[in-house]
């Protein structure tokens, strides 16, 4: 991400075309100032970033879990009988679909999940 050297607000890339040449220029959203940016001959050049899944999809580890930042509610542990755990959401079906809403004991560090 680029920013203006006049006012400081974010640049946006706009493409331009002078004959059959074409250029990416990067213009202000705020002042309009514009900058040269990326020359285009018959290919446009650009660059994309592709995340995986997993990098989408928030893991809450143990040492996460030692900072008590998570909500605690008092359910019983599957696993050993506990009635106190950490709770966060993920969404990780579609976005028309409820959350998922994941449980971590906080005697045994059991977690489970409940699809709500």
């Amino acid at each position: 991400m680029e920013f203006c050297a006049e006012c400081g607000s974010r640049l946006k890339p706009v493409k331009v075309n002078s004959g059959k040449q074409a250029m990416i220029m990067m213009a202000c959203t705020k002042c309009g100032q514009k900058t040269r940016g990326l020359e285009v001959g018959n290919k446009l050049k650009s660059k994309f970033i592709e995340h995986s899944p997993k990098q989408l999809v928030a893991i809450i580890g143990k040492e996460e879990q030692e900072l008590t930042t998570l909500p605690t509610i008092k359910i019983e542990c599957p696993n050993c009988g506990n009635n106190t755990a950490n709770v966060w959401q993920v969404q990780t079906r579609g976005l028309d679909e409820s959350s998922t809403q994941f449980l971590r004991c906080l005697k045994c560090g059991f977690t489970h999940r409940e699809y709500t």
